[in-house]
């Protein structure tokens, strides 16, 4: 059931890409493995984990630019998209007597009238941006494509208005992408995303290609829009300085699983996972006296193949902590008390 307190709510969701494995056979990598979160209005939630775990495509598949393998996603109330898996109470999937999953009923809705609602910030400006248009024209592409503004005079006033508010100048408006530089070119994209009043946008690391003086006056960016407009953010990252600083809860995520969801301070100044207190170990502290006492977490072997991934809990081939339990079934995603969720047997 949708519950009104969320604006996104998503659950099992599942991004399974069929990859040819020769002799015209194919086997299924499984970016994305039942992963559920939540995100309230106005809230962030902070996505991460290394490369290739997962994090873009749980963002492109919840915007379903991917068209979603399994599960479920509701926004403001409405379902998006419902595979019709069922699941028990302890969020393992009901199957049949020949090992079927059990099916409701399938829903998938036409997704331009939410377009308006839910946009996305891309990772790279270099080429999220067409080089042909101009940045007025990037930027009033969304108003022309929902029809949102009666003129041109109009549309122009909304596009100087938007310009304003990511910090670039109306002389700006004629230029073409490439005349820009990296945070210049982040803030169009940005601009473009507002520009249809969205109540959620997915940030897929949009900081990552900048310089680091560009990467705070782009966050810092983010906060202030956030708090004029209200908007969500999903917000896609492997920094997590940059995620525990814009987030108010983080999620971490693992060969497409999730491993560990809690408050921002609460993960950072507790993490449980051994995946989550290897990677807070690795961030860099400024203060030397507290670098040289900290002791950092190396994880032994190398990450699976996401076509090969082991049985159970995909985390044990590097885990320390691992049993015979974790090779047999992942462990489910609880609650470890004031909405500290956890995936581990042994923690």
């Amino acid at each position: 059931m949708a519950n009104s307190e969320y604006l996104v709510q998503v659950e099992h969701l599942k991004e399974y890409f069929s990859v040819r494995s020769g002799f015209g056979k194919s086997i299924p990598l499984k970016a994305v493995d039942d992963v559920s979160f939540s995100i309230r209005p106005g809230e962030t939630l902070g996505l991460v984990g290394e490369s290739g775990c997962g994090k873009t495509t749980v963002g492109r598949t919840l915007l379903q630019l991917y068209k979603p393998t399994g599960g479920r996603i509701t926004f403001d109330g409405d379902v998006l998209y419902d595979s019709g898996e069922q699941y028990d109470e302890n969020g393992r999937l009901k199957v049949d007597a020949n090992g079927k999953p059990v099916l409701g009923k399938k829903v998938s809705v036409n997704m331009l009238p939410y377009r308006k609602q839910m946009q996305m910030v891309f990772q790279d400006p270099y080429s999220s941006l067409n080089p042909r248009m101009t940045v007025e024209d990037i930027i009033g592409e969304p108003l022309d494509v929902h029809k949102l503004c009666k003129n041109s005079k109009e549309r122009r006033d909304r596009v100087m208005e938007l310009m304003e508010l990511v910090g670039l100048n109306a002389e700006h408006a004629m230029r073409y992408p490439h005349e820009f530089s990296g945070g210049q070119r982040q803030r169009i994209g940005i601009a473009r995303a507002l520009a249809v009043n969205p109540k959620f946008i997915v940030c897929d690391e949009p900081v990552s290609a900048l310089d680091v003086s560009i990467q705070a006056q782009v966050v810092n960016m983010f906060e202030d829009l956030q708090e004029k407009l209200g908007v969500a953010y999903l917000f896609i990252a492997h920094d997590l300085l940059v995620v525990h600083h814009i987030s108010d809860r983080i999620a971490v995520m693992y060969l497409g699983k999730m491993m560990e969801l809690a408050d921002s301070d609460e993960l950072n100044d507790n993490p449980i996972h051994p995946y989550t207190q290897s990677l807070l170990s690795a961030v860099p502290i400024p203060d030397p006296e507290t670098a040289r006492n900290s002791k950092r977490i190396v994880l032994e072997g190398d990450v699976p193949s996401p076509l090969h991934m082991p049985s159970g809990c995909p985390f044990r081939t590097r885990c320390r902590y691992a049993t015979e339990q974790c090779a047999q079934e992942m462990p489910p995603l609880k609650d470890r008390g004031n909405g500290h969720y956890v995936a581990c047997w042994n923690k």
